[in-house]
């Protein structure tokens, strides 16, 4: 087949790496890609949110089958505009969308349905936010209703805290459309992990957990990103945890949407605070994660393409898919200033000798190639990833990579999965 990826940060690298290894594939592309996907794809400089462009693109390369990476371009519809064009996607629909696309959306439908999550309230209105973050004290959650790239979300330790974030949203247009309404809940206690399955509109294939690290900086300090890295498996989402997930959040999800009219096809990413009650769905997002994606492809052994296939065609009943009992980790490397201002065009070296660590894959997310030379083009710029037989020895190879990249204009956290090692004494 022909196959179209849409996209071009480290999620999609890690899509097409996987990709390109499946017999089923006979040519690869990726719109737009970046430097490091120029290797396993042919890149196309087409917009990931150029709705009309990505559909131009499938039917003159007379693409099979197209899987859309972000979440911008499926909350806008983007997967049916290639279904309309007759050419299969994996990807929900724009309505099956709003599961990540509205967050009032879906705490609605958590609450018709029983779902697990935090109580909350939704508002347009700043004086009545303002009441309600009143009322309810801190700490407290102001979320921005719409997508904002993973930057929506505050954790308000304190009243007035809260009380910024509402007024910088409803009454600052910080988010744009985004924030004109927010949802406002309470502030849930444990640890958050993420799990992801596979749905046909009916029927749910799991696959494994992850944990990311939104902060910045070590010791989960400043400001919330996009991730700054992630690892897999995930100690306190053990098999019981697991299905209990399933059962009460992921599978009544699905159930419901398809009962809606809106069966949701493709990857669903279930954001989960587990704490002494158990799991609490956090946010869904309709994509896989990023940078949980990585260490998902890097432990499945399976050929990814069938599965990506059978939530299309809604085979999904009868499917299994293999995964390594190796863990798996990246750590992202980002320029620095992000998740705020930062420079573009700066040279990265030392990658060939990175790679070249055992077990270490290096996937790109804001780079372009200059010539023979590779620069920095985007905040989050890199994702050394490593597999290997614990969650130790995997972040030992990560970090071995890291420190043989040579980029001082960019920055890392030194702490990934911090919650799975346990310091030796």
């Amino acid at each position: 087949m022909r196959i179209l990826v849409v996209g071009g940060g480290g999620r999609e690298h890690a899509l097409c790496w996987a990709i390109a290894a499946s017999p089923l594939c006979t040519k690869l592309f990726c719109a737009p890609g970046n430097a490091g996907i120029a290797q396993v794809a042919e890149c196309v400089e087409v917009g990931a949110e150029d709705i009309p462009g990505q559909v131009d693109l499938a039917q003159r390369e007379k693409i099979d089958f197209v899987v859309i990476g972000p979440d911008a371009p499926l909350v806008a519809g983007m997967a049916d505009a290639f279904a309309a064009a007759g050419i299969k996607v994996f990807g929900p629909s724009k309505d099956a969308a709003r599961l990540e696309g509205s967050k009032s959306f879906t705490k609605a439908l958590c609450r018709q349905h029983g779902i697990p999550t935090a109580d909350y309230e939704r508002f347009t209105d700043l004086a009545a936010a303002e009441a309600y973050i009143r009322r309810q004290g801190a700490p407290i959650v102001v979320k921005a209703d719409g997508l904002a790239a993973g930057k929506g979300v505050i954790v308000a330790e304190t009243v007035e805290q809260a009380l910024e974030a509402a007024r910088d949203m409803l009454a600052g247009n910080r988010f744009g459309a985004a924030g004109a309404a927010v949802v406002i809940e309470e502030f849930m206690e444990g640890e958050e992990v993420s799990l992801f399955a596979l749905s046909d509109g009916e029927h749910v294939l799991p696959l494994v957990g992850a944990q990311d690290h939104k902060r910045a900086f070590d010791g989960d300090k400043g400001p919330n990103t996009g991730g700054m890295g992630a690892y897999s498996p995930v100690p306190i989402l053990d098999a019981a945890m697991f299905e209990r997930a399933m059962a009460e959040i992921v599978r009544p999800t699905v159930k419901a949407m398809k009962e809606a009219g809106t069966p949701f096809r493709g990857v669903l990413y279930a954001g989960l605070m587990i704490g002494p009650s158990g799991p609490r769905l956090v946010e869904y997002n309709c994509r896989f994660g990023d940078p949980e994606c990585q260490v998902l492809m890097m432990r499945l052994r399976s050929d990814i393409v069938p599965a990506l296939m059978a939530c299309a065609d809604g085979g999904l009943k009868h499917f299994d898919l293999r995964w390594t009992n190796d863990a798996a980790l990246t750590v992202i490397l980002a320029t620095k200033g992000y998740p705020d201002g930062y420079a573009k065009g700066s040279e990265i070296r030392g990658l060939d000798a990175a790679a070249k660590v055992e077990g270490v894959e290096i996937f790109h997310a804001g780079t372009k190639a200059d010539g023979s030379r590779i620069l920095a083009n985007g905040g989050r710029v890199l994702n050394v990833t490593a597999v290997a037989p614990t969650v130790r020895e995997a972040r030992e190879r990560a970090y071995r990579a890291v420190d043989l990249i040579d980029w001082p204009e960019g920055f890392c956290r030194r702490d990934i999965a911090w919650r799975a090692v346990v310091p030796q004494s």
